[in-house]
């Protein structure tokens, strides 16, 4: 391949905006012959690490834009400190079909129990599978919602927390909720009601909730999936 022939191609792949072939270009061509792939096989090859560079960008966007507080993975949870817990339930989570159905699903447990932990990998997991995710603390979210009930911005808010296929909300019960943000709450569980889901963890059981919340619980029937770690 001369060099005009080579820049040519350069600018070629850049018009189509296949940056990692361009980026790559030589070390990829060269990864094909020594592996004596056929045409067609090189095609393969070289598609699929476009594919793969633009997935890892893809992630890294959506991860920040879910405000993740940490970066954690299923593969580095401590199931033999939590031995009640069923590895082969937490894989099938990790399927995010619950995601797809719209269901709920509830982590409790003490803290330390690898409760937001899960949460986060099975985050990444449904980012991965092309969900958009929301993370958020329940004390933040309270103080989100009460500011903009005070603007006059509730409806606009709700809209807002509504459109990620998943809403994982952290740390419910560890502050009650005064009445009224409370009602708060309710009302965006209303309005993600069977068209997004819900992750929450807390550290109260489902009995607690009552007092936690001051207000009586939402339909039971809307707890799809229900999961709790060892107390």
């Amino acid at each position: 391949m001369t060099t005009v022939d080579h820049d040519m191609l350069i600018a070629t792949l850049d018009r189509l905006k296949l940056t990692a072939i361009r980026d790559q270009l030589d070390t990829l061509l060269d990864e094909a012959a020594r592996s004596k792939m056929n045409l067609r096989e090189a095609l393969g090859f070289l598609v699929s690490r476009e594919i793969a560079r633009r997935d890892e960008r893809r992630i890294s966007m959506s991860s920040k834009l879910a405000q993740f507080p940490f970066v954690r993975e299923l593969d580095g949870f401590d199931y033999e400190a939590q031995p009640s817990l069923d590895q082969e339930q937490i894989r099938e989570l990790a399927t995010c079909r619950w995601i797809a159905h719209g269901d709920t699903l509830l982590f409790l447990g003490p803290p330390g129990t690898g409760k937001t932990h899960l949460a986060v990998s099975l985050g990444r997991e449904a980012i991965r599978q092309n969900y958009n995710v929301q993370f958020i603390t329940a004390a933040t979210l309270v103080a989100m919602l009460a500011k903009a009930h005070a603007d006059g911005l509730l409806d606009k808010q709700l809209t807002l927390l509504s459109r990620p296929k998943l809403l994982i909300i952290d740390e419910l019960g560890y502050l009650p909720f005064e009445a009224n943000a409370a009602h708060l709450f309710f009302q965006l569980v209303s309005r993600r009601y069977e068209k997004g889901s819900i992750l929450i963890t807390s550290n109260r059981s489902v009995g607690e909730w009552g007092s936690v919340l001051a207000t009586p619980l939402w339909p039971r029937r809307s707890w799809i999936a229900f999961f709790t770690t060892p107390r």
